[in-house]
């Protein structure tokens, strides 16, 4: 095993070791056995390149490496207004996807965040009072999804919830000293579907929620 790299052995710039530990007791799939774990880039979030034994359908073990991207787990949620038949959707600069043809980054979304060593229903609470200024009062949780399995590792936690304008009690609008510039968005029911097909809603969490919604609300 690697060890040589910050936040393995040598603590990183936020003081974290062990992250080259991280998947190298796995165990769960016998067709899959891990050789080594090497951190590549210890940022804010961490990058690993893990090597790995794979037993392949043809009975032969093949060499593979992969690369994850960990940035621990994720909630996000739809609110919605079921007597005026809107949603509250937040709208804000997304480099990554300005920097991948996105005409100016500004994406419409709906809240979300990490965990932050929270557990899903605290967290998604706390995101929708700091982006959007909502007490979000009964919650639903819908499931869990992996949204790039390919080389992320996190999941989100999908919910909705319901809302009204009582409770907006706050004023939104992010964690400044994170750099965050939110602004709250309302949406009419029969106004979501439009916005994917028209390009103007194009964020994949948000996509999904807006379709269950369409099965379920609309």
């Amino acid at each position: 095993m690697s060890t040589d790299h910050p936040g393995a052995e040598v603590p990183d710039a936020r003081g974290r070791t062990g992250l080259h530990l991280t998947g190298r007791d796995l165990d769960r799939n016998a067709d899959v056995r891990i050789r080594d774990v090497e951190v590549t880039s210890d940022g804010w979030h961490v990058l690993r390149r893990t090597t790995y034994d794979f037993h392949g359908r043809d009975g032969s073990w093949t060499t593979q490496q992969r690369e994850t991207y960990d940035r621990g787990d994720g909630a996000t949620i739809l609110l919605y207004d079921p007597d005026a038949r809107t949603l509250l959707l937040s709208r804000q600069f997304r480099f990554p996807a300005y920097v991948n043809d996105h005409p100016d980054g500004l994406l419409i979304e709906t809240a979300g965040g990490l965990l932050d060593d929270d557990s899903s229903d605290d967290a998604i609470r706390r995101e929708a009072a700091e982006e959007l200024g909502v007490a979000v009062g009964d919650l639903r949780h819908l499931f869990d999804l992996y949204m790039s399995p390919g080389s992320v590792t996190e999941r989100v936690h999908f919910f909705a919830a319901p809302y009204s304008q009582a409770d907006v009690t706050g004023a939104g609008g992010g964690v400044e000293e994170e750099g965050e510039e939110i602004e709250a968005v309302t949406v009419g029911y029969e106004d979501a579907l439009a916005m994917i097909a028209d390009g103007r809603i194009v964020d994949g969490k948000t996509v999904i929620l807006l379709q269950w919604a369409a099965l379920n609300l609309f």
